[in-house]
């Protein structure tokens, strides 16, 4: 009698409802205060990027020579920017570092999407269209990338570089329509453009081969062969099947690579030949201060404490979304 009553107590309770790994994985996300942390800190810089004339004091071309190589918690006294703070100090054109530093958050911020962006639809595309495809499809798909593979990333990248760079300096009649397309939307933003396209062209390798390898794994399983039976095509059955449990690995994968495309645009803009000016840059601020480095070395600090910042908060990022979509570390 006790057992019955039992069982029918324990049938009245409310079944508990399953949560699915990336509910599982976002719970965990919120227990760690260091991704929280991490998290804030890179929404606060995407909010600075896309409104950077709100939060900087002044405009980030705004010289004085006048005040110049000034000190952190200087207050201009003299010259256009009177009674002007400069809580990050002036470089050598009297520039305000603070407002610089802000505008610069646009650059690498922009970078990191974009760049993850280029990286994400064309590896997942070419990856899935190499594994999913004839072997005879899939060897020359992958031999291509292997071929670029071979080469330096970051030679590659500055090769593409000097190339677009070159190439924008011909005369209008000898670019052609789409030439000339492609150099008013890098003037136009200042010399990103060329940026995205170099860092772009090669930054999809790792994505392609990891996507690849994910592919070749789920199309052998009943339920790719369960799909195929019914009669569903190739694009469904990559769209409906194959993409929803590769996403995971990729946004992981993409999430970690994010700092290796900021890094990239904060080198070349330190080389030369990133974003123009006077269009600021945390790498082109580091290199303005690399010149000063014992006279004034606030102007090499501030943006070389940003861009570490940044960087780490996404490897943090990265490191913790890895952990948490995988099943082995919530065992």
């Amino acid at each position: 009698m006790l057992n019955s009553t039992a069982q029918g107590a324990a049938g009245l309770r409310p079944a508990r409802q399953s949560r699915s790994l990336w509910q599982d994985g976002l719970r965990q996300l919120r227990k760690d205060p260091v991704v929280v942390l991490c998290a804030l800190y890179l929404v606060l810089l995407l909010v600075v990027a896309l409104a950077p004339q709100v939060f900087a004091p002044v405009s980030y071309e705004q010289t004085d020579f006048s005040e110049k190589l000034q000190p952190p918690g200087t207050l201009a006294t003299t010259g256009k920017l009177t009674g002007h703070v400069y809580w990050f100090g002036s470089d050598k054109l009297g520039r305000d570092i603070l407002s610089r530093l802000i505008y610069g958050t646009r650059i690498s911020m922009a970078v990191a999407v974009v760049g993850a962006a280029i990286s994400f639809a064309l590896g997942v595309s070419y990856g899935m269209l190499a594994g999913y495809g004839s072997k005879h499809v899939d060897n020359i798909m992958m031999r291509i990338v292997d071929i670029i593979y071979a080469y330096p990333t970051l030679i590659l990248i500055i090769l593409l570089q000097v190339f677009l760079t070159s190439f924008s300096q011909r005369p209008p009649d000898q670019m052609g329509a789409f030439g000339q397309i492609m150099v008013s939307l890098d003037s136009s933003t200042g010399g990103l453009f060329f940026v995205f396209v170099a860092i772009g062209a090669v930054s999809w390798l790792n994505m392609a081969r990891l996507v690849r390898g994910q592919v070749l794994h789920y199309k052998l399983q009943e339920f790719v062969q369960a799909a195929r039976v019914v009669g569903a095509g190739r694009s469904r059955i990559m769209g409906r099947h194959l993409l929803p449990n590769i996403i995971g690995p990729c946004i992981v994968a993409e999430t970690l690579a994010i700092p290796a495309y900021i890094y990239t645009e904060a080198f070349l803009s330190f080389i030369g030949l990133g974003v123009q000016p006077p269009m600021p840059s945390w790498g082109s601020m580091i290199a303005d201060g690399y010149s000063a480095l014992r006279t004034a070395p606030w102007v090499l600090f501030f943006p070389a404490v940003a861009l570490s910042l940044t960087m780490l908060a996404f490897n943090f990022l990265g490191d913790a979304i890895r952990d948490a979509l995988d099943p082995k570390t919530q065992k």
